[in-house]
């Protein structure tokens, strides 16, 4: 599983309208929604924030993985938001987070679950790559980006 096997356009927020990591991780669920991928956005944003509750998936360096594990998707699906003044999102480095994974995955699909994360934290070591994703202005520069074309 890759991550460019599940993003589209439809699911990715540039930039985010939302100013904290609440009405974010809403507006994230809401884009997974409006693509077909969700049966049920409240029981998504319930889980996410059941796992936020047991501490924050707010990373180091800008990034947020905010992600749970529910029966209101069939398969995994990920949304990507671009917060460019950055959002407060408990981070374990105390900084704002501009670049927030979104990830949902059935519950008996823990292996691609955690592979997807481990992706997404392999991505989001290199500091470049996070500051062209930080200052991208549409969805289809994030998907460039992320497919190596810049």
């Amino acid at each position: 599983m890759n991550l460019l096997d599940i993003l589209t356009k439809e699911v990715i927020a540039v930039p985010l309208a939302s100013c904290d990591k609440i009405s974010a991780i809403r507006e994230l669920v809401q884009l997974l929604k409006k693509s077909g991928q969700v049966s049920d956005e409240d029981q998504v944003y319930d889980a996410v924030m059941i796992r936020e509750a047991k501490g924050s998936t707010g990373l180091e360096k800008g990034n947020a993985v905010p992600h749970a594990r529910t029966t209101a998707v069939k398969k995994i699906a990920a949304a990507i938001g671009i917060a460019p003044n950055g959002i407060e999102f408990d981070s374990m480095d105390g900084k704002p987070a501009k670049l927030i994974f979104l990830i949902i995955a059935p519950p008996d699909q823990s292996g691609t679950h955690v592979a997807l994360l481990s992706e997404i934290a392999h991505l989001t070591q290199y500091q470049g790559l996070i500051e062209e994703l930080a200052a991208a202005r549409s969805a289809d520069k994030v998907l460039s980006i992320l497919q190596g074309e810049e």
